[in-house]
């Protein structure tokens, strides 16, 4: 394990040798997963602004160049650091269920759970979206420049000329089966999926974007902006209503703590399962001593495999909305649970299916509370992380998402934006943590991270990719702790995705040697992500790194799969 300063030197060397790779700057930093939303959020940086007129610049030009990952239809959760007051919280932006929702809403009338596919194109799956009271909610509390100035870069984006890049065709080519009649129409315009190299301008979506600049962020929730979403919903057979909309606020948080060696970690709390999840496997690979592994070797692969599975077992069975049940949340990091789980974890035998553990063994105040120990992957793949850093040292770092890719696939007829399926990661039985209910917030896997070192803050980072995320944000933070490795290998180093019913994912990049050991041990790898063309990846990890040691200076890095940025400023 490296300490700081060992850290730091790693970074500096790099830099030195690779000018071209990632960025740094002393006055601010913004890193996205697409590089002109990168840009905007730089914009604010140059123009004065801090790190939450950033946040909101990039989520809202988001909506523009990444509208079939997030945008004015999603949810979010976003953390926050104030320097000036040395406080962290979270803004719970997340979707939440409308007032009519019940336990049963997607069981048949043969009694049958409705298939996973159809659910994730079912208005029913429609949920309130929460994302733009959560900017709402930012820019009354922390941002420091007008809406007008914040907002410009997305009308910008919108009224003119966008040129598609890979991501949208990508995924207009593999998802547009997911798209309804209206956003056939803007993603497929007379019937020709758009590629790359087209171009696309978003009129309606600018005209959105202009009310909103006009008439503040709860014009999505009351006036016409939220008329159109009501009846869109309606039309289709969904469960949203007006006042739905209008009942919709953020919850604002303490940070899910956590430690891992000399560092203190900041999550987001339940309903997203991710900080938990992220929290539990550091805390069993520091009970593991897993960097006494070569960082290639078939070991550090197979132990970093079953810890995933055991968390992804526990953020299944134990976390769902915490105004619903109570959760055994710390019963989940208690060190004796901890080292009970890591007792299960053994090098020389092969990889096995495994269930939930029982944490409220280890929780004050044990009770009955509902669970379940049946593993549903069920989570969206597709959402997007970004994040910002000012020459202040104030944090804010989000991951939002309208759900699966292109959401329900239903456009706001005129107003050119999809509204999401977030209800789907609800899981649809009756009867356990996270079944679906009135009001209630579905359980997610996002998870926005800020580490600190004696409590200054050192490094942040995040990631889409609905149950994936947990795997990416835990595994590059063991790259960039316990390898010491630089900030941009750690963020491209192959990583692996195993599930307690063992799914297993993994990118090209993995030695042979070891996939023939880990193949031997009863690994079955059937889906291999490909890292240097930079189709896809697990994850697309954003992330800076803040050298607290030399005057703020900042590393930034975006990962490979999406035409991302990050972008400093001197």
């Amino acid at each position: 394990m490296a300490n700081l300063e060992e850290i730091f030197q790693v970074q500096k060397q790099y830099r030195i040798d690779n000018e071209d790779k990632g960025d740094t700057g002393y006055n601010g930093m913004v890193a996205s997963a697409i590089k002109e939303a990168s840009e905007a959020g730089n914009k604010m940086l140059d123009e004065g602004g801090n790190a939450f007129d950033a946040l909101i610049a990039v989520q809202l030009a988001l909506a523009v160049v990444e509208g079939m990952n997030t945008g004015i239809g999603a949810g979010g959760f976003i953390l926050c650091y104030d320097n000036e007051n040395k406080k962290t919280k979270v803004v719970t932006a997340h979707s939440r269920a409308p007032s009519g929702l019940t336990p049963d809403c997607f069981v048949e009338d043969d009694g049958e759970v409705m298939p996973f596919d159809e659910r994730t194109e079912s208005p029913v799956s429609i949920g309130v979206p929460g994302i733009m009271k959560g900017l709402e909610y930012l820019h009354k509390n922390y941002a420091t420049l007008p809406l007008e100035q914040l907002i410009d870069p997305a009308i910008h984006l919108a009224k003119n000329e966008f040129r598609v890049n890979s991501l949208w065709d990508r995924t207009i080519q593999l998802f547009k089966h997911r798209l309804k009649e209206t956003a056939r129409q803007k993603f497929t315009p007379n019937g020709k999926p758009l590629r790359e190299g087209d171009t696309i301008t978003q009129l309606e979506l600018a005209k959105t974007l202009e009310i909103i600049r006009d008439q503040g962020f709860k014009a999505v929730y009351e006036g016409e902006i939220a008329d159109a979403i009501i009846d869109t919903v309606q039309e289709h057979g969904g469960m949203l209503t007006h006042q739905d909309l209008l009942n919709y606020h953020v919850k604002i948080d303490e940070p899910l703590w956590s430690t891992y060696r000399d560092f203190k970690l900041a999550f987001p709390y339940p309903p997203s399962g991710g900080g938990v999840a992220v929290a539990q496997q550091l805390k069993i690979f520091e009970e593991l001593d897993i960097s006494q592994y070569e960082p290639h070797s078939w070991e550090k692969y197979h132990l970093m495999a079953q810890t995933l599975q055991l968390a992804l077992a526990d953020r299944e069975a134990h976390i769902g909305d915490p105004n619903f049940h109570r959760l055994p949340s710390d019963g989940l990091l208690h060190p004796d649970y901890i080292k009970k789980r890591a007792n299960q974890i053994d090098l020389n035998k092969d990889v096995s299916k495994v269930e939930a553990g029982d944490p409220w063994e280890y929780q004050e105040g044990k009770d009955g509370s509902i669970q379940t120990n049946t593993y549903v992957d069920n989570e969206g793949y597709e959402t997007t992380h970004f994040t910002a850093v000012d020459q202040w040292g104030n944090i804010a770092s989000c991951t939002s998402s309208i759900e699966r890719i292109f959401g329900s696939g239903i456009m706001v007829p005129h107003y050119g934006f999809l509204l999401n399926n977030d209800l789907t990661d609800f899981n649809p039985e009756p009867g356990n943590v996270n079944e679906p209910n009135s009001n209630k917030y579905p359980a997610s896997s996002k998870c926005p991270t800020i580490m600190f070192h004696d409590d200054k803050p050192f490094f942040t980072l995040g990631s889409p990719g609905g149950p994936t995320i947990v795997a990416s944000v835990a595994q590059t933070i063991l790259n960039v702790i316990d390898y010491n490795m630089p900030l941009e290998k750690a963020i491209k180093e192959p990583r692996l995705y195993t599930t307690p019913d063992l799914e297993t994912q993994w990118e090209d990049g993995i030695n042979e040697k070891a996939l023939q050991k880990l193949r031997s041990l009863g690994y079955e790898f059937t889906h291999s992500f490909r890292v240097v063309s930079a189709d896809t990846r697990l994850g697309d990890v954003q992330a800076i790194m803040i050298d607290q040691t030399n005057g703020h200076f900042l590393y930034g890095v975006a990962d490979s799969p999406r035409p991302g940025d990050a972008e400093g400023l001197e």
